[in-house]
């Protein structure tokens, strides 16, 4: 065996997303203890720039040291408890796993079906949570990975409050690339991830829980069924002072990642980086319009920063995917659940939103479909 040398591939699938250089250089920096006091400086300013890009002034705002995935997890295993009725939302694959959540943690999944590809619809949430007097909460996905629709978050929130419900949103893929307005929303708890448009590496989950949510994460009547997730104790950690609580040895040098790429989300400006994901995603949409392709989503629902194209009649999609990472090195991905095989998922996330990549993946698929791009 030999050391692993990765090929460079240009990353523009459904994540992880291209890691800059300088992002990729603080994982080589020193490795120093996750207690030493200046460890402890570097996480409450990772804090602040969580809170600039979440939009929030809520102190409970962390990255949790594990995927998004689990940003998800310790979101439903803090605040729902067996025989609560949470309401899901399910219009992609991503609301399923909300759904699996809530029943392992022993409670009612109340679920609202809309058709991939389409946004939750409110008015099915508002029926759904009338019908169900009580609902703990309200959980839906912001940004669909599965099939780059936007949800409206603000007015899903809204209805939370309205019928006395937590609202838990799922922004893996929308943090930095979309606005997330948490506080502005009322949202209780947003999850993300740290490989979509915050360009760090994978292996991280940011997450904020309003003083809503921490109130009933301190009233809970049953233990949180996962020791590593419970934010009763990863608090002590994270919200100590100069007096950490031990909890878990933290994933140090990828913390030095996620701090440096945040810094350059708020050099840039989330305003700047939401115009740059829009224009990128036009300039592509254009672009496959020129060789004959387009979008599955609506236009005035699609997210600029995950982009679900059709796959032409009579094409194997999984050929050209195979040709556009052998021969041009790009990785893009393919549909899930029932869209498998049908779409093809094309991110322009974080740093991988650039007009040269689109230009890249554009050409190359026309070389793959036989298509002159004009």
């Amino acid at each position: 065996m030999q050391s692993f040398i990765p090929p460079d591939v240009l990353l523009l699938g459904p994540g992880p997303s291209p890691v800059p250089p300088n992002v990729l250089a603080a994982l080589a920096r020193p490795t120093i203890g996750h207690l030493d006091p200046r460890f402890v400086g570097m996480m409450d300013e990772l804090k602040d720039l969580l809170r600039y890009a979440f939009e929030t002034d809520n102190a409970l705002t962390l990255p949790v040291s594990a995927p998004g995935s689990a940003g998800m997890e310790t979101a439903f295993v803090n605040l729902v408890e067996p025989g609560d009725t949470v309401v899901v939302c399910r219009n992609g694959v991503f609301g399923g796993r909300m759904r699996e959540n809530v029943v392992r943690a022993g409670a009612n999944a109340v679920v609202v079906d809309d058709a991939f590809g389409t946004p939750v619809d409110p008015n099915k949430v508002e029926a759904a949570l009338k019908a169900n007097p009580g609902a703990k909460a309200l959980a839906f996905v912001h940004a669909e990975t599965s099939t780059g629709v936007e949800s409206d978050a603000e007015e899903l929130c809204r209805l939370a409050r309205e019928y006395g419900a937590l609202a838990i949103v799922d922004a893996v893929t929308s943090l930095g690339g979309i606005p997330v307005r948490v506080d502005a929303w009322g949202a209780d708890a947003v999850y993300s991830g740290s490989q979509k448009c915050l360009s760090a590496p994978p292996g991280l989950s940011p997450v904020t829980f309003s003083e809503r949510a921490v109130e009933v994460i301190k009233s809970r009547r049953t233990p949180v069924q996962s020791w590593f997730l419970d934010l009763g104790l990863v608090m002590g950690y994270w919200q100590g002072g100069a007096a950490r609580a031990y909890h878990h040895t933290a994933p140090i040098n990828m913390l030095y990642a996620l701090h440096e790429a945040l810094l350059g989300l708020k050099e840039e400006g989330l305003e700047a980086a939401f115009a740059r994901h829009r224009a990128n995603h036009e300039r592509l949409r254009d672009g496959l319009a020129a060789i004959g392709l387009d979008l599955l989503v609506a236009e005035n629902v699609r997210l600029p920063q995950l982009n679900a194209v059709r796959v032409p009649e009579g094409v194997d999609e999984a050929a050209v995917r195979r040709r556009l990472l052998q021969d041009f090195s790009i990785e893009i991905g393919a549909g899930l659940g029932e869209l498998a095989g049908r779409i093809w998922r094309i991110g322009l996330m974080g740093a991988g939103s650039t007009p040269q990549n689109v230009d890249r993946v554009v050409g190359a698929l026309g070389e793959c479909l036989g298509r002159k791009v004009a």
